[in-house]
């Protein structure tokens, strides 16, 4: 009987730890995003072709699954629902995106990795701006949301308007190391891919609550990511039979490598772990990212490392936190003695409270958002 109550225990510690394995895990996977991507822009791939083939992959990966997996548990497919997947796919897949790999031109893989950092920040600003949260100036926790915030867009200026000496010695010849104006621009086009991504992680949390089968979901936001992402290229390319064309090199590891961890298994881990956790929690794992690229980039594409950027993501990182820390001390909604929800208020999918038991332990930065069916949500 103890070795079965120490399994049960051990099986519970190890579900709450899912969340955060999972996380984790997603962090390593796009990580290595920024080298491969990185490689294969330098070696002439274009960003636009690169989008497409890479949602391509991802169907060809997650829709078999989807369609046999979620045969029976498939929703209809409503008309609200499909716009929204329609404007996802056009969110992250072809606006974010396009936007990071033109900045990842302009400057480097591993200021890329730091900047995106004020994700969690530019969420909660959004959330904000759509009545999601709610500040109260004179509680400690809304202060220090604030004052995240501020960090976070202080610590990209540092990145951006300061260098100072190079830390590791590396010199590399890129085009980020010969214009200035280059890098600001790059800079520019990293924090509209952020806010792009921020958009897509609010409304995929709603689209979610809508149609709650991920791997359905994922298939179809990928399948109008490469439908709308072609349109995109074939407007741009002007030369279209050079940029279509990929070898067996690093111009075909990219697609491969982003289509299936980036865009199918880490839509579909965004996803499930976002309705247990909400999008905040998603996003707060990001500087671990950052660490990782830093080493890789030094190590495989001989990136060098300036003072103004350590300074810039140590000042983007305590911002970060400030904001979760802030978020944690939310308090918890927790409705008993009424367990019918009243008809037509959605939630912002999260952990719900009320089908807790009493061993489960939940974290302080579980909190239950109610939102009125009169905003429209319009949704990385």
């Amino acid at each position: 009987m103890e070795s079965q109550g120490s399994c049960v225990s051990f099986l519970g510690v190890l579900k709450r730890l899912k969340p955060y394995i999972a996380m984790v895990s997603l962090q390593f996977g796009y990580a290595g995003l920024h080298i491969v991507t990185s490689l294969s822009l330098k070696g002439g791939l274009n960003h636009y072709v690169l989008t497409v083939y890479r949602h391509a992959v991802a169907v060809l990966v997650i829709g078999p699954f989807a369609l046999v997996l979620e045969r029976k548990v498939r929703p209809k497919l409503r008309l609200s629902t499909f716009l929204k997947i329609m404007v996802l796919g056009l969110l992250e897949p072809v606006i974010d995106q396009n936007l990071y790999y033109v900045g990842l031109t302009y400057t480097s893989a591993t200021f890329a990795s730091a900047l995106y950092n004020i994700l969690p920040a530019i969420t909660f600003v959004l959330a904000i701006l759509v009545r999601i949260e709610k500040i109260k100036i004179k509680k400690l926790s809304s202060q220090a949301k604030l004052v995240g915030t501020l960090l976070t867009v202080t610590g990209a200026l540092v990145m951006t308007l300061y260098q100072g000496p190079i830390l590791n010695g590396a010199h590399h010849e890129t085009t980020q190391s010969g214009s200035r104006h280059n890098w600001a621009k790059g800079t520019l086009m990293l924090i509209c891919s952020c806010t792009g991504w921020s958009c897509f992680f609010i409304l995929q949390s709603f689209t979610l609550k809508e149609y709650p089968a991920e791997l359905s979901l994922t298939s179809m936001i990928c399948t109008m990511g490469m439908i709308e992402g072609a349109a995109a290229s074939l407007v741009m390319n002007r030369n279209v039979a050079n940029a279509w064309s990929i070898g067996w090199d690093t111009r075909l590891l990219a697609p491969v490598y982003a289509g299936i961890v980036n865009s199918g298994i880490a839509y579909c881990v965004q996803g499930v772990v976002m309705k247990e956790r909400g999008p905040v929690f998603v996003t707060a794992f990001n500087p671990l990212c950052m660490v990782i690229v830093a080493v890789l980039g030094t190590i495989i594409l001989n990136e060098e490392i300036n003072l103004g950027r350590v300074i810039g993501a140590i000042i983007i990182v305590a911002g970060l936190y400030s904001v979760v820390w802030g978020k944690s001390k939310d308090p918890i909604v927790q409705t008993p003695s009424s367990p019918k929800k009243m008809k037509g208020t959605p939630e912002l999918p999260m952990t719900d409270i009320s089908k807790a038991t009493s061993n489960d332990i939940l974290p302080a930065d579980v909190v239950k958002v109610e939102i009125p069916t009169n905003e429209s949500m319009l949704q990385k």
